[in-house]
């Protein structure tokens, strides 16, 4: 489920909510009650072997290219 960050422009507060993204538009009060929030434009961090294929030499100095 991903997570959106959100602003709260009357305590000035941020924090994250897990829902679904067929919910991202929805209102999201701020932990303190109020209503007044905004949905802030994050990226998204691709980390571990599924975004990062090893390497298989062949590239300069890591194929023995460089002296």
């Amino acid at each position: 489920m991903p997570t959106y960050a959100y602003r709260c422009r009357d305590c000035t507060g941020t924090f994250e909510l897990q829902r679904p993204m067929s919910e991202s538009g929805a209102p999201a009060p701020c932990p303190e009650g109020h209503t007044d929030t905004v949905k802030l434009l994050t990226t998204v961090a691709l980390t571990g072997s599924a975004a990062a294929p090893a390497s298989s030499g062949g590239g300069c100095c890591g194929g023995g290219c460089c002296s």
